[in-house]
């Protein structure tokens, strides 16, 4: 029997991004699985929860039962679904994942059932300053063979005007990241005419709200973009306005993708039960990791909803194999968020799966197939400030879900 001999975080940020790894080490010599428990916002104290509760509660039992260990983790604390302690418990079932592919010689796909395609469809980001510039940028993915693309325009809730250029905004404001929601809903639909026009209907486009629309006012754009035919639309509304989505699929055909930010079943549920989205865009360090995650996609496969999982900078490349496993093995797979791989992440991540021709491919080593340098990934630590991108506000100071 191959037991766990020790749990520990390592934390690095190769693009500048903080990023939490859980390496297991077995009492096997040379034997270890790697997860991800990247939680940007909060990285030290899911390293801290890793080690200091995680490590004593796990060493000493078999790796092999894994179905029985995330239980144990997902209850021993008691109160349980909170990020912090979601995050450290995915790192923790990824890496058992991975140790048990090695222990059988076998990629993680072919323990989920074998593959269903040969790689996952991705998309990628573009942003801009106005129509013409995210045009470019678009147009950049494709030349190099990207078939989807999320189009942003300014970030999150579009362009943040200053308080002199606002009609509406308050001089003397509480701080943080400004924008007008009416300013940007409009320009959203200017935006997807523009590139529509330009691209035409051979391109997949998609668009994340992040939230920033109050409930009817994102009704109004999912139905306003109906003509440009988005593969979807994200995050149209907050977890907490998941009653307002009835509203929303009664009223525009626009595909909706929603999850990221679900820690508890209950708040996915009825969601995919009742139809209401067409895409899970979960976070597999934010469910809890590989077990609960191959759970909820076939759920959402007997209701007719397909996989979008979450892949954006701050998931490591370990995270971004483990969603590339499930993407291979599960018939209802969507498409791929990826946001690239640097130089330096490719280099304290070998094995990083291999981005090319619109797809993502695994590189068919035993478990996930990723390793750490971790000589490289001490080379590159990670910076605690606080976070601002989170601190979205209305033009009047009203703090909006970020």
């Amino acid at each position: 029997m191959t037991t766990i001999h020790r749990v520990r975080a390592i934390l690095t940020a190769p693009d500048g991004i903080p990023l939490v790894i859980v390496k297991i080490e077995t009492d096997q010599d040379g034997l270890s699985g790697l997860g991800c428990a990247t939680f940007t916002q909060r990285p030290t104290l899911v390293a801290q929860a890793v080690e200091e509760y995680l490590d004593p509660l796990l060493r000493g039992r078999s790796v092999s039962n894994i179905e029985d260990l995330w239980h144990i983790m997902y209850v021993n604390a008691y109160w349980r679904n909170g990020p912090v302690l979601n995050n450290a418990i995915s790192g923790v079932d990824m890496a058992l994942w991975d140790i048990k592919g090695k222990l059988a010689g076998m990629p993680v796909y072919d323990l989920l059932g074998g593959k269903c395609r040969e790689a996952a469809m991705v998309y990628r980001h573009a942003d801009g300053r106005d129509p013409h510039e995210v045009l470019d940028n678009v147009l950049g993915f494709v030349d190099q063979g990207y078939l989807a693309v999320r189009c942003q325009m300014g970030g999150y809730g579009g362009q943040a005007p200053s308080a002199s250029e606002s009609r509406s905004r308050i001089e003397e404001a509480f701080p943080g990241t400004y924008y007008e929601p009416d300013a940007y809903a409009r320009s959203v639909v200017d935006l997807f005419d523009h590139v529509r026009g330009a691209t035409g209907d051979g391109l997949f486009l998609l668009h994340d709200i992040h939230e920033r629309l109050a409930p009817i006012d994102a009704i109004r754009l999912a139905k306003d973009l109906e003509p440009y035919r988005l593969f979807f639309l994200e995050d149209p509304l907050p977890p907490e306005h998941v009653e307002w989505f009835r509203r929303l699929r009664d009223q525009s055909s626009t595909p909706i993708a929603m999850g990221e930010l679900h820690n508890h079943p209950l708040e996915w549920r009825t969601l995919i039960t009742d139809q209401l989205i067409d895409f899970i865009r979960s976070h597999l360090s934010q469910l809890g990791g590989l077990t609960p995650a191959r759970k909820l996609a076939a759920l959402c496969e007997a209701f007719g909803v397909r996989t979008a999982w979450h892949g954006p900078g701050d998931v490591s490349p370990v995270g971004h194999a483990a969603n590339l496993h499930l993407d291979l093995a599960c018939h209802n797979f969507g498409i791929q968020e990826v946001g690239g791989f640097g130089e330096a992440l490719r280099e304290v991540f070998p094995g990083t799966p291999d981005l090319r021709d619109g797809y993502l491919w695994a590189n068919d080593e035993p478990g996930l197939g990723v390793e750490i340098d971790e000589a490289k990934a001490a080379l590159y630590p990670i910076e605690l400030s606080p976070i601002t991108w989170t601190q979205s506000r209305w033009p009047d100071g009203t703090a909006w879900t970020p």
